[in-house]
C-alpha cells in the first residue's frame, strides 16, 4: 500500500471513531457500559491492564511497560498496586500527586512518557472510549450535569460515581443556551492528545520572576472584557492552563521541587478535594493524575523545609532506582542504540554485557554476606555454587539499593565516544571499557576515591571479559563441543560410579577388570578446586543427583551439574590450551594450523554472533591472555 493510500485509510478510521450526540444519548451509552465514566486514575489502571498482567515467579508483570522498562519489576508492581490500583478503587490514595523519585536515567521520564502515549492510543479504543460536553474548554465529564440531588439515585442505577461540578463555561451554556435543560446539552467522543492538550498536560519550571500563574489555572481575556463587561464573565477567561486542559487525563509536573511554591499549592486543593481556585470563580472541579518527577537530593533538600510538609503530606512517593540485574541493564543499552544513528554499528559479543557489569557494580552495596560479583550474579538470577546466601536477604539489607551509581546514559555515550574516536563500525568490549575508564577523567564530579573504586570495578568486569571469551573461543576450538564434553562426561561419571559402588570398570581394549580411574577424575575435579578429603563426598552428590534426575524421567547431561560442568569445560580447555596458544599465535601457520583457526573464524561468526573483524580480535586477544 502506498504512502498516500496508508493516509488515506488512517483519516477514514480516524472519522470512523467520532461519535456526537446529546447527554440523553449518552446516559444509554453509560447505561450499556458504566466504564466510560471512569475516573482518570481508574482509566489509567484499566490502560494497565488491559496490556495483560502475569504473575510469574511470585512477581506481578504488566505487560503495559515491556520494551520500554527493564529491571524495574518491584518498583512497577509497588506502583500499580499501592497507587493506580488503589485509586481507581477510590482508596484515599488518589487524593495524592504521585512523585517519582530516584537517580537521573533510570526510566522516570520514560515511565510518565509512557502513561501519556498509552493514555493518547487507548482513549481510541472501544475499552478506553472518553467523552465530554461539546465546547467544554476542559472537555469534562457529561454527568456533571445531573443535579447534585438526583446523583445518588443515579450512581445506584447506572453503577457510577459522579464527582464535580460544571465549569463556569458549562454552567452559562446550560442557563443561557438550552434554558437549563440538560438532556439538550451536546456530547461527543474526546481523544486524549498531548499536541492538541486535550487530557494531557505538562508544568515545566522557568524563570520564577517570569513565570504566571496562569500557566497552571488559565487567565483574564482581557480584549473580551469590554464586550462581556467583567472579569467574572466566564466567556472572558481563557481555561487554558494546565490543569484545565489536562482534565479526564494526567497532568506532568516536570522537575516538580523546582518549582516555585505558589505554584505548588494550588494542587493541594486539587488533590485533597478534586478542584482548583482561577480568577473570580468559585472553585473549579478537575479529575486527573498528578505525577511528578525528581531526585533524591532535591527531595531531601525539599522535605527538610518545614514550610513544605502540607504539600509532602499529600504525596505518595515511589522509589525508581537503576536495575540491578546485568541481563537488564543490557536490554536497556539495545533499546538506546536502537533508537540512535549507531544502530547500524555491529556491538561484539560481550561488548554490552560487560559494560553492564560494570554499571551494576557501581550501583551495588558492600555486604559482609557476599562480594559483589557474587551478588551482581545472585541478582542476576545466576545459580552461584557454593554459596547459600538468600537473595531477598541481601536485598532487604539495603532497601534503597540502585539509588547511586553509573547511569546508562554515560556508557552509551562512552560508547558513542569510543566509535567516533575509532573511527569504526564495529566495537567490542575492551573498546568500551576504555572509553568507560577515560570519561572518568572528564567528569569533574567524581572525587579521587571515588574514581578509584570505579577503575577497580572496570578491571572487575575486565576480568569477567577475559573468562568469558576464554571459554567461547574454547568452545570454538573444541570440535563437536557438545559430543567432546559429554564424552568426558560419561567417562567420568562411569568411573565415579564404579568408585562409590567399590567395583571395577571393564577396559575397553583389553577386556580386562581395572581400578576406577582415579587420574581422570581428579584432573576433572581440581578444575573446581575440590580436595583430596572432599573428592568422596563430590562423588556421592554426583550420583544422588543422577537418582534424582532418574525418579523424574528427566536425562542427567554434563551441564545439568553447574559446578559438573565447569569442571568439564575447564578440562576440556586445559587439554586444549597449547593447541590455542600455538594457533592463534603462530605468524606463519602452517596449512593444518589455518585450517583450524579458519574453522574457529567461521564458528565465532556463525554461531557466536562475532563479525569478521571483532572475530580476528578476540582470537589474538585471547591468545595474548594465555601466554600472560
Amino acid at each position: 500500500m502506498s504512502v498516500a493510500l496508508r493516509l488515506q485509510d488512517f483519516h477514514l478510521q480516524e472519522r470512523d471513531l467520532q461519535w456526537e450526540g446529546t447527554f440523553e444519548q449518552y446516559l444509554g451509552l453509560v447505561e450499556q457500559n458504566p466504564s466510560i465514566a471512569h475516573t482518570a486514575h481508574a482509566r489509567i489502571y484499566d490502560m494497565i491492564a488491559a496490556a495483560g498482567i502475569e504473575r510469574v515467579n511470585g512477581k506481578t508483570l504488566y505487560h503495559f511497560f515491556d520494551n520500554e522498562l527493564y529491571g524495574l519489576e518491584d518498583a512497577l508492581e509497588r506502583l500499580v498496586e499501592e497507587y493506580f490500583h488503589s485509586a481507581a478503587r477510590r482508596l484515599d490514595v488518589r487524593k495524592r500527586i504521585l512523585l517519582l523519585m530516584g537517580p537521573v536515567s533510570g526510566g522516570k521520564s520514560t515511565l510518565v512518557t509512557l502513561l501519556k502515549k498509552g493514555l493518547e492510543e487507548y482513549s481510541r479504543t472501544d475499552r478506553g472510549a472518553v467523552y465530554g460536553i461539546k465546547g467544554c474548554p476542559m472537555h469534562e465529564e457529561p454527568m456533571h450535569l445531573i443535579p447534585s440531588s438526583l446523583r445518588p439515585e443515579m450512581e445506584r442505577e447506572l453503577g457510577i460515581h459522579i464527582e464535580g461540578e460544571l465549569c463556569p463555561v458549562c454552567q452559562l451554556r446550560l442557563d443561557e443556551e438550552f434554558g437549563g435543560d440538560v438532556l439538550k446539552v451536546p456530547v461527543e467522543r474526546i481523544f486524549f492528545s498531548e499536541t492538541k492538550r486535550i487530557g494531557v498536560g505538562t508544568f515545566s519550571p522557568s524563570d520564577p520572576k517570569s513565570q504566571d500563574i496562569a500557566d497552571l489555572t488559565g487567565s483574564v481575556d482581557f480584549s473580551t472584557i469590554s464586550e462581556y463587561g467583567s472579569e467574572s464573565d466566564p466567556r472572558a477567561f481563557r481555561f487554558d492552563g494546565e490543569l484545565n486542559k489536562a482534565n479526564r487525563g494526567l497532568l506532568e509536573m516536570q522537575e516538580m521541587l523546582k518549582i516555585d511554591s505558589k505554584f505548588l499549592y494550588h494542587l493541594l486543593s486539587l488533590t485533597q478535594e478534586g478542584n482548583f481556585k482561577a480568577g473570580r470563580f468559585a472553585l473549579i472541579s478537575a479529575d486527573e493524575l498528578v505525577i511528578a518527577h525528581t531526585n533524591e537530593t532535591e527531595y531531601q533538600a525539599f522535605i527538610s523545609n518545614k514550610k513544605n510538609e502540607a504539600l509532602h503530606s499529600r504525596m505518595i512517593v515511589m522509589p525508581i532506582p537503576y536495575t540491578l540485574k546485568v541481563s537488564d541493564e543490557v536490554k536497556i543499552y539495545e533499546k538506546l542504540i536502537r533508537q540512535s544513528d549507531l544502530k547500524n554499528v555491529h556491538v561484539a559479543p560481550h561488548g554490552f554485557h560487560t559494560a553492564a557489569i560494570f554499571s551494576v557494580l557501581s550501583r551495588l552495596k558492600e555486604s559482609a554476606k557476599a562480594d559483589l560479583m557474587t551478588k551482581l550474579r545472585l541478582y542476576d538470577g545466576q545459580d552461584v555454587s557454593g554459596n547459600e546466601v538468600d537473595v531477598k536477604e541481601l536485598q532487604n539489607e539495603f532497601p534503597l539499593e540502585g539509588m547511586s551509581g553509573i547511569d546508562p546514559r554515560y556508557v552509551i555515550n562512552r560508547i558513542s565516544s569510543a566509535l567516533v574516536k575509532n573511527n569504526s563500525t564495529c566495537i567490542n568490549a575492551l573498546d568500551i571499557l576504555r572509553g568507560l575508564k577515560e570519561g572518568l577523567d572528564q567528569h569533574a564530579s567524581i572525587q579521587p576515591a571515588d574514581k578509584e573504586r570505579l577503575l577497580n570495578l572496570i578491571a572487575l568486569a575486565r576480568q569477567e571479559y577475559d573468562e568469558n571469551v576464554k571459554k567461547e573461543v574454547q568452545k570454538a576450538f573444541v570440535y563437536s563441543y557438545e559430543e567432546s564434553a559429554q564424552t568426558l562426561f560419561n567417562n567420568y561419571l562411569d568411573n565415579v560410579e564404579a568408585y562409590c559402588n567399590k567395583q571395577k570398570l571393564r577396559d575397553p581394549i583389553t577386556d580386562e577388570d581395572v581400578e576406577p580411574d582415579e587420574t581422570l577424575m581428579r584432573s576433572v575435579e581440581d578444575q573446581i578446586g575440590v580436595s583430596e578429603n572432599a573428592k568422596a563426598q563430590f562423588r556421592e552428590e554426583i550420583l544422588i543427583r543422577i537418582s534424582s534426575y532418574a525418579r523424574r524421567g528427566r536425562v542427567f547431561r554434563y551441564d545439568s551439574h553447574e559446578r559438573l560442568r565447569e569442571a568439564i569445560e575447564k578440562k576440556l580447555f586445559a587439554d586444549l590450551r597449547d593447541v590455542i596458544k600455538i594457533t592463534t599465535n603462530a605468524k606463519t601457520p602452517d596449512p593444518d594450523q589455518l585450517k583450524r583457526i579458519n574453522q574457529v573464524h567461521e564458528t565465532l561468526v556463525d554461531k557466536h554472533g562475532y563479525c569478521s573483524v571483532c572475530a580476528n580480535e578476540v582470537l589474538k586477544y585471547v591468545g595474548s591472555l594465555l601466554n600472560r
